[in-house]
């Protein structure tokens, strides 16, 4: 295992970031790795956090396990699954730092229309269409892969369907669960399971529960409404972040 403290300054701080969003705070994933690949390789790191996120996924799906809507479900999954055979194939041809970028500039042109049209907003839940679902399934698979962006991709399609509040992060905690278990058989494939990884993880794994649990706690006394501004405000974040880290690593 790893036993630079410093490390741990930052793996621990990132795990709970991570443990708030699987707990129901979607989103703030993305901005947990950043902080372990302060200390180690960026692949490092996402090898480090995968059977932490699986672990932590299970808490989540276990806390939402009558919310989810199974419809937009099977439509992501199924573009999710295209999405990472093609990033299995192609991840060495891809510029992490390019896909990091387009993938911040949709979050923020998507997330600021959404404020600037708050008044306009329709109320109530909507189907999502079929196309769109394995469309952004797919570049949430890909994204997801090549540089653990998913989240934003996946939002794209389904924050405007206006589903409640548990049912969107049930949702969206059982599609991450699914996409990171698809992920293990190519990480393994590439050779990103060392002991040292895995016993860093297992040594994160109370921390990582621990957050989880209180992420699911904290969501469910988020009002509806607040809730989904709040998601709002996080996708705008998470898509200024994802804007630099691309720009500065292609300039």
């Amino acid at each position: 295992m790893i036993t630079d403290p410093l490390f741990y300054l930052a793996a621990i701080p990132a795990v709970v970031i991570i443990g708030l969003s699987k707990g129901g705070f979607v989103g703030l994933a993305i901005l947990g790795i950043p902080l372990m690949a302060l200390f180690v390789p960026p692949v490092q790191a996402a090898a480090i956090m995968l059977p932490i996120l699986i672990v932590q996924d299970a808490v989540g799906i276990y806390a939402f396990r009558r919310h989810v809507n199974k419809r937009l479900l099977a439509i992501t999954l199924a573009g999710a699954l295209a999405g990472i055979v093609l990033a299995t194939f192609t991840a060495a041809a891809v510029s992490e730092a390019a896909v990091r970028l387009a993938v911040g500039l949709i979050a923020l042109v998507f997330a600021l229309n959404w404020w600037l049209n708050l008044a306009k907003q329709a109320a109530g839940e909507r189907p999502g269409g079929i196309a769109w679902g394995l469309l952004w399934g797919s570049v949430s698979g890909f994204t997801s892969f090549i540089s653990h962006a998913g989240g934003p991709p996946f939002q794209v399609y389904v924050l405007p369907l206006r589903l409640s509040r548990d049912v969107l992060v049930g949702t969206t905690t059982w599609f991450f669960a699914t996409v990171n278990l698809m992920k293990v058989a190519p990480y393994v494939w590439l050779g990103q399971f060392t002991h040292e990884n895995l016993t860093t993880s297992l040594v994160l794994m109370p921390v990582a529960v621990g957050s989880t649990m209180a992420g699911v706690w904290l969501v469910r006394r988020v009002d509806p409404t607040a809730f989904y501004r709040l998601i709002y405000a996080l996708l705008v974040l998470v898509g200024l972040k994802l804007t630099y880290d691309g720009f500065i690593a292609l300039i």
